[in-house]
């Protein structure tokens, strides 16, 4: 981004998922600015960069931050959990987004979009020096990322789906993400996906989201099921990992000299 262009910077995922189209993240789990780099110059919208079930560390993030300056895949961060302190520290780094973890109740929905905004609109400490680094805006930054930054709650308890209307309804948080594995665990199903008492909690969800008008997100492990939800109105979508990646590329080439690992043992993080 340069601070003297003519025209003002729009985030290019929100910019997306206003048009109707697909915005696709890869997942960042490794304290490794040269994979993140790697990973944001390959054609994906935004960096996952996992700071929930992974050992990326703040300063990695930062490092991730300066480091795709000038390339595609903006920057978000899945925080730990949902307070304010976890979102400002890593919106004071730069990034551009923020997931929220078990955002399962009207409060936490709310905690989660005033940590995201400046007074009076929310709560967020007026101390972003860092972020000016990634982001030299014309405009002063707390309008900047006022107008830019997204609010990703994700929704991943039977708690969250018995409150779904309220969390829906709560001003400033942007999109609802169904963490789809931790749902079918909370509803007792131990994981599974293709249990009918999960499909009913997703409409649930997916109805609640274009009542309130905001957009839906979900994990998507093959382009074929992108297709499948954006079908459904889910347009921001959680790919694999970059380890994830890694790996099925390598099998494509070893696959033929009989040397590839036929089951992974690297898990999505969904």
């Amino acid at each position: 981004m340069s601070s003297n262009s003519s025209q003002p910077w729009k985030n290019p995922v929100r910019e997306l998922l206003r048009a109707g189209k697909p915005a696709i993240g890869i997942t960042i789990t490794t304290n490794s600015v040269e994979a993140a780099t790697q990973a944001a110059n390959l054609g994906f919208d935004f960096l996952w960069v996992e700071m929930e079930h992974s050992p990326v560390s703040l300063e990695t993030l930062r490092n991730i931050v300066l480091a795709t300056r000038g390339l595609k895949a903006v920057p978000f961060a899945r925080v730990p959990v949902t307070e304010h302190w976890t979102a400002k520290r890593v919106m004071d780094q730069g990034v551009i987004g923020v997931i929220f973890p078990f955002a399962s109740t009207r409060e936490l929905a709310r905690r989660a979009a005033e940590a995201c905004k400046y007074p009076p609109a929310g709560r967020r400490g007026s101390a972003a020096g860092l972020a000016t680094f990634r982001w030299p805006p014309a405009e002063d930054y707390d309008d900047f990322s006022d107008q830019n930054m997204l609010v990703v709650a994700m929704i991943e308890e039977a708690q969250a789906i018995e409150s779904i209307d309220e969390i829906a309804a709560t001003p400033g948080v942007d999109v609802l993400f169904i963490g789809t594995s931790d749902l079918s665990f909370s509803l007792g199903l131990r994981g599974r996906q293709n249990e009918p008492k999960l499909k009913d909690a997703i409409g649930k969800v997916v109805a609640a989201a274009r009542k309130h008008n905001k957009f839906l997100g979900r994990p998507a492990a093959s382009a074929r099921q992108v297709q499948e939800y954006v079908a459904q109105g889910f347009l921001f979508f959680q790919s694999g990992t970059e380890l994830g990646f890694m790996a099925a590329g390598a099998g494509h080439f070893l696959e033929p000299l009989g040397k590839a690992v036929k089951e992974s043992s690297i898990k999505p993080l969904y």
